[in-house]
């Protein structure tokens, strides 16, 4: 009996750790996954053309001596941005040809960005500023079409364990590319003018044809919709036939509320509010932050492996709900350069963290029949409350102070988070595989 007891308990022993190791592996094979790889070059193809056809552009307009109204007018020319549900469901419903699905959609987009962008740096802003209003609109909407493509293909392609790093590594792709693309271009233009600025913008579209060609299918086999009307009313039908529908939706609208709020008036704070130079802001709040957001979504997607889909919402949700008081703080203590860099590094880390746990919500919320227009839809309903909310802000502030402010954009945040818990049980039961 004793022998036996031995062997036994060795053997548990054994699975144990056999057990243990292979979790390991599985662990870190989501790291080595190509899946991942591919989600930096394809967040890194979506937020080049961005700033080419916004702030970058409004910055050679100025340059070259265009008259302010006509800059103003520049700024529709994001519009497609905000309205891309709207042809969402063509690429649901078609297929191209070639790379399959998703990918045959984004090559061609990739393609005519490359030529967009190049055509782009031989248009003089000054002699015919509306044919290059005309052409920015056009790559914008290119760019709007890619994004859509581009988070069907990520919601199709990434497994349940992947989703947390894939959307970090893709948030990461993003903000570098939104580097290079504004900081890093207005400083090329500086040196080589803004002709050849655009070209070389152009040739980097080359990695993101690259990251579509390196890209797998994903496993499942999808039958797209069969009808046009299918594909635009499929979507709807689809979600709201599922139980918790509209708590869901609402869920989406209050997640980064509190977050946003307090995020519409961060910059103005630190300059007008504690007079901050626009040095210290543009190198602590803007560069320190961008990089914490990107160290944020890059841990926060780590930990999502560990911690799964709804533990991770609700722990950095609270971490972005925290995150609104050290500005309080900052308000309290007045003009501190340590309390600066705290609330600053603090609020983008969390700011990071929430976003990779959000976008992998989106993801899992999707089916993959109608992913492409799920997603846009999904995706600019998350930005309704911060639409409607914003604007409210400044008198906000200018009735109960600048400390109280962030008190209450705490307080924004609460409902949410409060709806995510009633929703533990919905949100834990996701696994994306519709």
């Amino acid at each position: 009996m004793g022998q036996g007891e031995k062997v036994g308990g060795g053997q548990g022993k054994n699975n144990s750790t056999l057990n243990t190791q292979n979790s390991t592996l599985s662990y870190l094979r989501i790291f080595t996954s190509r899946n991942i790889a591919v989600m930096l070059i394809l967040g890194f193809s979506s937020g080049l053309p961005l700033p080419l056809t916004g702030g970058t552009l409004q910055a050679w307009l100025t340059m070259t001596g265009v008259d302010l109204r006509t800059i103003g007018i520049f700024s529709l020319v994001g519009l497609p941005y905000t309205l891309k549900f709207l042809w969402s469901p063509l690429m649901d419903r078609f297929v191209p040809p070639w790379f399959g699905r998703r990918r045959g959609w984004m090559i061609l987009a990739q393609i005519c960005l490359f030529l967009g962008i190049a055509v782009m740096g031989f248009i003089s802003p000054e002699y015919a500023p509306l044919t290059l209003a005309a052409l920015a609109i056009c790559v914008a909407f290119v760019s709007a079409s890619q994004d859509i493509v581009v988070d069907a293909y990520r919601t199709d392609v990434l497994h349940e364990a992947e989703r947390g790093l894939g959307a970090a590594t893709f948030v990461t792709g993003y903000r570098i590319a939104m580097l290079v693309a504004g900081a890093l271009a207005l400083i090329m233009s500086d040196r080589i003018g803004w002709q050849n600025t655009y070209l070389i913008m152009a040739l980097l579209m080359v990695l993101g044809m690259a990251g579509t060609i390196l890209g797998q299918e994903p496993d499942k086999k999808v039958m797209p919709p069969k009808t046009i009307e299918e594909a635009i009313w499929g979507p709807l039908k689809d979600f709201i036939a599922r139980p918790s529908a509209i708590a869901i939706l609402l869920l989406i609208i209050l997640y980064k509320l509190g977050d946003a709020y307090a995020g519409t008036m961060t910059t103005t704070f630190l300059l007008r509010g504690l007079e901050f130079s626009p040095t210290e802001v543009g190198t602590i709040n803007k560069g320190m932050g961008l990089v914490a957001t990107i160290v944020g979504a890059l841990f926060g997607g780590t930990l999502m492996v560990r911690l799964g889909l709804y533990r991770s919402l609700m722990v950095f949700g609270i971490l972005q709900t925290v995150s609104n008081l050290t500005f309080m703080i900052l308000a309290w203590t007045g003009k501190n350069y340590g309390v600066m860099v705290f609330a600053v590094a603090f609020e983008n880390l969390s700011g990071g963290m929430g976003t990779a746990a959000f976008v992998a919500l989106l993801m899992a919320l999707c089916n993959q029949r109608y992913s492409a227009t799920q997603f846009a839809l999904l995706s600019s309903l998350s930005a309704l409350g911060r639409v409607f909310i914003s604007p409210t802000s400044g008198y906000v502030i200018e009735s109960i102070g600048w400390a109280m402010f962030f008190l209450l954009t705490t307080f924004t945040a609460l409902p949410g988070l409060w709806l995510l818990w009633r929703l533990r049980d919905a949100i834990g039961m996701l696994k994306g595989e519709r």
